[in-house]
């Protein structure tokens, strides 16, 4: 089977700049082969890991499939993680001895019709940065990683349903993907006022039938209706309205969920620390009291603090949030086997949802620190925080918090999420 070519994000750069994040956020599942490779390399007897330190863990999944990872220390770092940040097995054998996991993080591979797209993960700090070599020059490095991924090839897939009850053909799809990014991708006027006319006609799509509108018809009914969008919308609204009571009560459960960076390892499944999650939820479904102490950066504050700060986004972050939703839209990493197997309407309404959860989660940060406006830092943190979990948190693939996307987008309450949270600075 010929190996497919790829579509690669042209305005994405990255190089590793070794600040052991991802060693950190991160469970690595290993093969069995993986685990007795690790093992001949001899690292128990090697003096380098600390006496009585696991190098595994292993357990059962929902399913009954055997798991194994790689140990993480007290400190939360991986085992490997030497105390300069770097990878132990990286530095005695090389990057070809890493864990297939490691060597892929942050690309992501999806199928994209008759090629390969690649993506990645923003939960990585120099992604979000954008630092580092262009993507598109990292071609041949790319390809050897994918061959590892995909050993036979690209598979034959169908293509994302575009709604509960939309199916197009891959090309047909692929246009109206495309017709997303080149929407979001709008310079004359904030990313915010791009989605806002991108989710105006991708509902006008939503509801037609577009079983015998394809190829250029369907492509010309895309142009006609973003034109339309441009119309309808000529600017961001003088007035916002509020978001209703139970729009709001969703959207800090769903924002709680995307702060939380619990692993496996590390959830307190006893008494007291379920007590501690239900207390936690209860206190986001209110929107009242006192939000729980995450970490250094997420401290514990009350939720008036939270609100008194201003959600207005430093022109770096709105460049860098719309450079996200570029680079999710391109590589398919917002629906289909990248996203819970969820349609293309259905995912991108959850990737929307991801800049106003930024704003809020931003704003967190911002009142730990005591900060009375948001900074280019406090919006980066929180897009790695928010990232780690899209698209990879079993919890977000969940009936409920799939229900609660639909319910927001039904009450019109994401529109009005954005324009508060989401909004360039002045």
């Amino acid at each position: 089977m010929a190996f497919p070519t790829f579509h690669l994000p042209q305005l994405q750069n990255w190089s590793c700049h070794n600040c052991g994040g991802c060693c950190r956020k991160h469970e690595i599942e290993i093969t069995p082969q993986e685990r007795d490779r690790i093992l001949g390399q001899g690292w128990p007897a090697s003096g380098k890991i600390p006496p009585g330190q696991p190098l595994f863990r292993e357990q059962r999944s929902l399913l009954g499939r055997q798991q194994i990872f790689l140990a993480h220390q007290p400190d939360g770092g991986c085992v490997f993680l030497d105390d300069q940040g770097l990878c132990r097995i990286h530095g005695k054998f090389g990057e070809a001895a890493k864990p297939l996991a490691c060597r892929v993080y942050p690309y992501a591979f999806h199928p994209r019709g008759k090629e390969l797209a690649v993506s990645l993960r923003f939960s990585c700090p120099s992604v979000a940065r954008n630092l580092g070599r262009p993507v598109g020059q990292q071609r041949k490095d790319l390809q050897t990683l994918a061959r590892l991924v995909l050993p036979e090839g690209l598979p034959v897939t169908s293509p994302p349903r575009l709604s509960g009850r939309s199916i197009l053909s891959w090309d047909d799809l692929l246009l109206v993907v495309d017709a997303l990014r080149e929407s979001i991708s709008r310079e004359d006027g904030p990313v915010v006022l791009q989605i806002l006319r991108t989710l105006f006609w991708l509902d006008l799509i939503e509801k037609s039938r577009l079983s015998k509108i394809t190829g250029e018809r369907l492509r010309e009914l895309l142009t006609l209706l973003s034109e339309a969008a441009l119309l309808e919308i000529p600017e961001l609204p003088v007035t916002i309205e509020p978001v209703s009571r139970i729009g709001l009560t969703q959207f800090r459960l769903l924002a709680g969920q995307y702060a939380r960076t619990d692993t496996a390892a590390s959830i307190d499944a006893s008494l007291s620390g379920r007590w501690r999650q239900l207390r936690n939820g209860w206190s986001l479904t209110r929107g009242t009291g006192i939000l729980p102490d995450l970490d250094d950066e997420f401290r514990s504050v009350s939720f008036d603090a939270l609100h008194a700060i201003p959600c207005r986004l430093p022109a770096e972050a709105e460049e860098m949030l719309r450079r996200y939703l570029q680079v999710k839209i391109e590589g398919l990493h917002f629906c289909g086997r990248a996203y819970y197997d969820v349609p293309v309407i259905e995912g991108f309404h959850a990737l929307i949802l991801v800049l106003p959860v930024v704003g809020w989660i931003a704003c967190w940060r911002a009142a730990s620190a005591g900060r009375a406006e948001l900074t280019f830092d406090d919006v980066l943190a929180a897009l790695n925080r928010v990232d780690h979990q899209h698209g990879y948190s079993p919890v977000l693939a969940s009936w409920g918090a799939r229900r609660r996307v639909k319910n927001l987008q039904a009450s019109g309450d994401i529109e009005k999420l954005l324009l508060h949270f989401s909004q360039p600075a002045l």
